[in-house]
C-alpha cells in the first residue's frame, strides 16, 4: 500500500491502481471563519489531477469535509464510492452525480476491490465522528480522525495494527502528544505516523515521543523505518 501524506489529516492510499482518498483539505476556506488559521502551506495543484475511486470523511468540521475541495473529486461527472458519517453524508450527497453516498457510521464496514473498511469509534466535538480501519489483507492501517483519547474507543480496535496516524496537536479536540503517545502504547502499532500539524500551526511533530514513530512529509508517501 502506497501512502501519501496531503497535509492536515489529508491522507492518500493506493493499492492496484485503486487509489482512496481521505479528509483532503487543499483549500483555504478555514481562514474566512478562524483568520488565525491560514494556511501555511501551498496547495500543490497537482493533487488535482487525481481521480480517487473512493473518498473517506472522518467527520464534518471545514479542514475534514472541505466543501471547496470535494466538489473537485466528486461531482456529476464522476463515478467515485463516498464513505461519511452522518454529519457529512446529509451535505456530500448534494453533490449529485453518479456516486455512491455510503453512510459509514462506527461499527459500519464496506468491502471494495478487497479491501475492508470498518468505521470505529472517535471522541470529537462531531458526535458523528469516526476513526477508520483499513484492512487490505496483508496489513491493517488505523486512522484514527480527529479524536480524545477516550476508554471506548480501544474495544473497536483490533490488536494487530501495522500504522496508527492520529493527530497529535492538542488542540481543537484532538489529543496532545502526550495522550498520543499513552494512545499509541495502548493500540500497539507497529508504527505511528502523527498528523494534523504544521497546516494552521507551528508544531515540530519530530517532539513527538513514541519510539516508532514515522513522521511524514507533506505531499510525499509516507516511508515506515
Amino acid at each position: 500500500m502506497k501512502i501519501t501524506w496531503l497535509g492536515q489529516a489529508g491522507l492518500l492510499f493506493e493499492k492496484d491502481g485503486f487509489k482512496i482518498m481521505i479528509d483532503p483539505y487543499l483549500s483555504d476556506c478555514v481562514k474566512k471563519f478562524e483568520p488565525k488559521n491560514y494556511r501555511r502551506v501551498a496547495v500543490s495543484e497537482d493533487l488535482f489531477d487525481i481521480s480517487p475511486d473512493m473518498v473517506i470523511f472522518t467527520h464534518n468540521h471545514l479542514d475534514h469535509y472541505d466543501p471547496e475541495t470535494a466538489p473537485r473529486f466528486i461531482n456529476e461527472n464522476t463515478v467515485v464510492t463516498v464513505l461519511s458519517p452522518s454529519s457529512v453524508w446529509t451535505e456530500v450527497r448534494k453533490l449529485g452525480g453518479s456516486n455512491n453516498y455510503v453512510q459509514f457510521n462506527r461499527h459500519t464496514t464496506w468491502t471494495q476491490n478487497d479491501i475492508k473498511f470498518t468505521a470505529v469509534k472517535a471522541e470529537h466535538s462531531d458526535p458523528c465522528a469516526i476513526g477508520i480501519i483499513i484492512d487490505d489483507g496483508e496489513k491493517k492501517y488505523y486512522i484514527t480522525g480527529d479524536t480524545l483519547y477516550n476508554e471506548d474507543i480501544f474495544a473497536d480496535i483490533p490488536n494487530d495494527i501495522y500504522a496508527v496516524f492520529l493527530p497529535v496537536n492538542g488542540v481543537g479536540n484532538n489529543m496532545n502528544m502526550a495522550d498520543a503517545k499513552a494512545f499509541c502504547e495502548r493500540v500497539a502499532p507497529e508504527f505511528a505516523v502523527p498528523v494534523h500539524c504544521g497546516m494552521f500551526d507551528e508544531i515540530d511533530m519530530n517532539c513527538f515521543e513514541y519510539e516508532s514513530k514515522t513522521v511524514p512529509q507533506i505531499y510525499k508517501e509516507v516511508k515506515f523505518k
